[in-house]
């Protein structure tokens, strides 16, 4: 519905914008017309999915703090290990589900997963929310669909603009 919104607005946007500059071929196109109104649908997208993710977190009675970015996390077992930063190898398991409890990857019955901090490919969430984290952590992130997989999903298991919810235990760093 939302993504729908949007080319409906860009639609309107150029439409509106070519019929006004009919008949002069001097005038062009401003990037400010165009990319104005995106922003102010982006603003929008992102305010509503905050309330949708607090309203889910109410639900469940978790104590989450929340990120500049809007990541929500709560460490719920304290380790004792060093900090994650940025560059290190990071040793997890996992567990990754959507809001309404589909679970779509875990480390169960797998090897735990290694990446590199800041560098490899894993939802910017997660890279964020790792370097809150001491060695033996265990912590839930909700993860905004913006800090995930976005508007495309990750074409497998994750629906497009698909929140996750994700159950993490930090086990190693090298």
């Amino acid at each position: 519905m939302i993504i729908l919104r949007i080319i409906f607005i860009l639609l309107i946007g150029a439409f509106s914008l070519q019929c006004s500059n009919k008949g002069n071929g001097n005038q062009k196109i401003s990037r400010k017309d165009i990319k104005e109104p995106l922003i102010q649908e982006n603003i929008k997208i992102t305010r509503e999915e905050s309330r949708l993710i607090d309203r889910y977190v109410e639900r469940h009675e978790w104590d989450m703090k929340i990120t500049g970015t809007g990541l929500r996390y709560m460490i719920y077992q304290n380790g004792n290990g060093i900090l994650a930063k940025e560059g290190m190898v990071a040793t997890v398991d996992y567990e990754i589900k959507l809001m309404d409890g589909t679970l779509c990857y875990t480390s169960k019955d797998k090897d735990p997963r290694k990446f590199l901090i800041g560098k490899d490919n894993v939802e910017s969430g997660i890279d964020e929310g790792i370097t809150l984290l001491h060695v033996g952590d265990k912590v839930k992130f909700v993860i905004p669909f913006y800090l995930a997989h976005g508007l495309s999903g990750d074409n497998n298991k994750i629906p497009p603009r698909s929140s996750l919810v994700v159950d993490l235990h930090l086990l190693n760093l090298d």
